[in-house]
């Protein structure tokens, strides 16, 4: 979500929408706010739209459907994502389920394992002659 501000009343309505869920981590991210579980992204504002990391599959059967697009910021659309104008987000059931669908697809992906940085292997010194 590159800098560019977000609605307060859309994060209102997507916090209410995951009120009763203990799992859910509310974080910075791109200038803007992201909700994550597990680790993963699933959702957030930008500008009015709302980003919804729904899968490769999701994305392409939704995309094209009225009000839903391609996540595209650099010029690179990001395959998992697409998303969602305010015409689509209008009832709280409408948001309901892109918000849903979000969480479903990162509890689908199971918690982030933090991946470690391997070792550099150093060649081991030769030993030294004696003088």
């Amino acid at each position: 979500m590159l800098s560019m501000a977000y609605d307060e009343q859309l994060l209102i309505r997507i916090r209410r929408v995951l009120n009763d869920r203990h799992d859910i981590i509310e974080q910075k991210m791109f200038g803007g706010v992201v909700f994550m579980v597990g680790g993963r992204m699933t959702c957030g504002p930008h500008g009015d739209r709302l980003i919804v990391r729904i899968g490769e599959h999701a994305a392409r059967e939704h995309i094209g459907e009225p009000h839903v697009l391609p996540m595209d910021f650099t010029g690179r659309v990001m395959k998992n994502f697409a998303m969602i104008e305010p015409e689509g987000l209008r009832t709280t059931a409408q948001l309901q389920r892109w918000v849903q669908m979000s969480v479903a697809y990162a509890e689908l992906q199971g918690p982030k394992v933090e991946k470690t940085k391997p070792r550099r292997s150093r060649p081991v010194p030769k030993p030294r002659r004696g003088l």
